[in-house]
């Protein structure tokens, strides 16, 4: 997905804070004009057809942008926001935890996501009236982190750059990890459409990747 054979540590973060800010967009609310001009960029579109996302460049190509938007809003709303049976796109309800609070809205891993969030200085815009572990959020505070990344690293400042990476290390196994793979099978399970079957794909793949990423220099990168 992303090449790491010769590390560019700047250009590395940025090119995770794009898709982490497109994982963001995806899973916050139905499809925008927007957000589809950037999946069927052929570079981004390279990816998900790598990923196995077979169909999805036929199903956005057939119809037309509206009636694509029409189609994909409807799915969007069955997939993660009901009437009746959906998949809960918050952390709380998939994180198992051993004290069993999980499994409902505002569960323990809502306020752990909450603090650890206000704890690097970012908080919520103003007006923001959804829960803190919320997928798109969790992706927000992510992209921002990556982004922190990223001018360290334009600043040739390794020490800050190196803390991001640790905090971002820690929201990856205290968190990501803990629920997005249980989410995304599920998606990749209820998905009719290519789209959202392949925007599940992308994403389990990518939390492997950062995974990875992030054990294969757990110890520094000065």
């Amino acid at each position: 997905m992303i090449n790491t054979d010769k590390y560019d540590y700047s250009a590395l973060a940025g090119h995770r804070s794009d898709i982490y800010g497109l994982l963001a967009t995806v899973y916050r609310q139905e499809v925008t004009s927007g957000l589809l001009q950037q999946v069927i960029n052929p570079q981004f579109m390279d990816i998900l057809i790598d990923l196995g996302a077979e169909g999805i460049d036929g199903h956005l190509k057939q119809k037309s942008e509206a009636e694509l938007i029409e189609e994909l809003a409807v799915e969007y709303t069955r997939l993660f926001l009901g009437p009746g049976k959906h998949i809960s796109p918050h952390e709380s309800v998939h994180h198992q935890r051993d004290d069993n609070q999980w499994g409902k809205l505002w569960g323990k891993s809502t306020a752990e996501v909450k603090k650890f969030i206000e704890s690097t200085g970012l908080d919520y815009i103003e007006d923001f009236k959804g829960l803190p572990d919320h997928i798109s959020v969790e992706f927000e505070f992510m992209q921002q982190l990556t982004l922190r990344e990223e001018q360290a690293w334009k600043e040739a400042d390794a020490d800050k750059a190196t803390a991001c990476r640790q905090v971002e290390k820690k929201f990856i196994e205290e968190h990501l990890t803990r629920w997005i793979p249980s989410f995304c099978e599920q998606v990749l399970q209820e998905a009719e459409l290519p789209f959202y079957h392949a925007m599940a794909a992308l994403t389990r793949s990518f939390i492997e990747f950062e995974t990875e990423e992030m054990n294969k220099n757990s110890d520094g990168v000065k």
